[in-house]
């Protein structure tokens, strides 16, 4: 019977090596952001500021988002009217859609990430300060504004990742529908293409509103924060 295959020993130190890198790395990260936050405080900037600044940024990122699928489905469907002649230059235009698509969409999801981290400082950094109060009635009207706070960013960020997670499967078929024409520039292709973005109509639509509705409640949240609340 042959032995099993046996892991490089020389293969460990470099995965070591690795391991610690991404530590290091994670470490600076979590590092320069409370540096950050520290020298944004200093000029008057506190992290709800930044929050709700970040909560804007994201809002205006699926607003582009949202106006770039629009836009791309249209795209997609116009190809079924492209001589065949210029499928070429049809292509060449769906795959620029499709890169832009893409790109929004990472937009999208690093605006959400950016709230998350401010968010988390911010809720830390509230629930330590909570420790300082001497009066019990102050320390009360500040948690329970805290409280009210993160019922408002639960409810906010939830409508951002469920209205980002609608953009997944459409930006799967946008990039099967790009691969598909440049394997294929032929009448059929543009035949199957058609049926194909006819059936996303649903699936846009439906991403369409979901964004809306983050939107939504991305300006409800900026607003109360704004207030105070």
């Amino acid at each position: 019977m042959l032995a099993s295959p046996r892991p490089s020993r020389s293969s460990e130190p470099f995965s070591k090596a690795l391991l610690l890198f991404l530590s290091v790395s994670a470490v600076l990260l979590v590092g320069c952001q409370s540096v950050y936050y520290e020298t944004m405080e200093k000029f008057g900037t506190h992290k709800r500021d930044i929050l709700v600044d970040r909560v804007e940024e994201g809002k205006e990122a699926q607003e582009d988002a949202r106006a770039q699928f629009a836009s791309a489905f249209e795209e997609f469907l116009a190809v079924s009217e492209v001589d065949l002649g210029n499928l070429k230059s049809a292509y060449d235009r769906i795959q620029d859609t499709f890169d832009r698509s893409e790109k929004r969409a990472k937009a999208v999801w690093d605006r959400i990430d950016s709230i998350k981290s401010v968010s988390k400082a911010l809720f830390k950094e509230w629930e330590k300060e909570l420790e300082q109060y001497s009066s019990p009635e102050l320390r009360q009207t500040s948690e329970d504004q805290m409280n009210q706070t993160r019922i408002l960013y639960l409810r906010l960020i939830g409508a951002m990742e469920e209205a980002a997670d609608k953009m997944t499967p459409v930006l799967d078929a946008f990039r099967d529908q790009t691969l598909f024409l440049k394997h294929n520039l032929n009448a059929q292709a543009v035949a199957a293409l058609n049926r194909t973005s006819l059936g996303l109509r649903d699936e846009v639509d439906i991403l369409i509103q979901q964004m809306s509705q983050s939107i939504e409640e991305a300006n409800d949240f900026i607003a109360k924060m704004r207030a105070g609340v």
